[in-house]
């Protein structure tokens, strides 16, 4: 769906639609000191190059600084365009502010057209500081991406908890929505491993701050992970929607201003949703034990598979699911705090199995386990 567009009243009551590409011009006018067209031409730019050459632009640009001087929403004095008491408004209005206008346009375009351009509705005063921060920023639009929680604050650690817990919902095929604490009981590490599998290039980022920065630049498809080119990542969104969008002839009666939709309603990339065919945590145990009986060692009644032992066979077995080691060993974490089966630390370790238990732990709060029992053999 397309974003909200600006509405101008007209003498007899009737509402014309302002189109996208005609509200983002006016905005950039409605700013402290107008703009000239060059700078209107040079401001949007950076957000339309790579899709319009700079004549497609021009010519563009032209043509909606035409349109709104005739729609009586800009004047034009010694070539600087200035917009006009009711131009303010349809600007205030476009980003949903109350008698705003007049600030700086690198406030407004960091701001309020940032917010506009990821779908934030309403745009406090604190929303808006922390969107000047690079990481409020990221923040914001992991929040779009994930539908995070931000009540409890921005820091990256808090962050990762969330992603952590999104990421083994995912390995689970969103089949598991409860039960799951804030940060799942991982280590800082292993949440960061397994938040990193929500990269569409799974990896351990090093850190919660780079984690954080890397899946904010991919949500957007930002070339890099700094603040700016995150804003430009966002604003080419908001201008490629703006070509997108069908100039609507004539007039559009309405009644009052719509409920606003988010820029960005086809929804920020973010990782793609896993297979559905991925079982819930029941059904996962169930395949898990039934591997783990063919390769456990001990005897009856005491019968233990070392974890990388059966994740080899796992992959092998049911590639359908598309799952990758950390995921598979988060679940496993999931399954036993569930009681679906039960895992169990090695004990006694000697040099021939060394390798296989220490890529078999998995480390849970201040536990870490080895190996899966099977508690039901004969």
């Amino acid at each position: 769906m397309p974003a909200q567009q600006a509405t101008v009243a007209a003498p007899d009551g009737v509402v014309e639609a302002l189109p996208l590409r005609c509200s983002l011009v006016l905005t950039r006018v409605a700013c402290a000191n107008g703009a000239t067209r060059a700078q209107v031409m040079r401001d949007f730019s950076q957000f339309l190059s790579h899709k319009l050459s700079p004549a497609e632009w021009r010519r563009l640009a032209l043509q909606d600084i035409d349109e709104l001087l005739s729609a009586g929403l800009v004047s034009e004095v010694r070539g600087r365009l200035m917009a006009n008491e009711h131009g303010n408004a349809v600007v205030d209005a476009f980003l949903r502010r109350k008698g705003a206008s007049g600030g700086t346009w690198p406030e407004t375009r960091d701001g309020r057209l940032i917010a506009k351009g990821l779908g934030i509705e309403p745009v406090s005063l604190r929303k808006l500081k922390a969107l000047l921060s690079p990481e409020g920023l990221r923040a914001f639009i992991l929040h779009k991406t994930y539908g995070l929680q931000l009540s409890g604050g921005y820091t990256p650690a808090k962050l990762r908890a969330q992603l952590a817990v999104i990421a083994l919902e995912r390995a689970f095929g969103n089949k598991i929505k409860t039960g799951l604490g804030a940060g799942s009981g991982f280590s800082a590490k292993a949440g960061r491993l397994l938040a990193g599998q929500l990269s569409s290039r799974p990896r351990d980022l090093g850190s919660d701050g780079r984690l954080v920065a890397a899946l904010a630049a991919e949500a957007v498809d930002a070339r890099q992970t700094d603040a700016e080119a995150l804003r430009v990542a966002v604003l080419r969104r908001l201008a490629e929607q703006a070509l997108k969008e069908e100039k609507r002839p004539g007039r559009v009666v309405a009644s009052s201003v719509e409920k606003p939709v988010a820029a960005n309603d086809a929804g920020l990339p973010g990782a793609a949703m896993p297979p559905t065919r991925r079982p819930d945590p029941a059904g996962f145990a169930r395949v898990v034990l039934a591997i783990a009986r063919t390769c456990a060692d001990g005897w009856a009644g005491n019968l233990k598979a070392p974890i990388a032992r059966v994740w080899k066979q796992i992959a092998e077995a049911h590639p359908e699911w598309g799952l990758r080691e950390a995921e598979f060993k988060s679940m496993l974490a999931e399954a036993h705090k569930a009681g679906h089966l039960l895992l169990a630390t090695a004990d006694l370790k000697d040099k021939s199995t060394a390798a296989e238990i220490g890529a078999s732990a998995i480390t849970y709060k201040n536990t870490q386990w080895h190996l899966i029992r099977i508690v039901d053999a004969d």
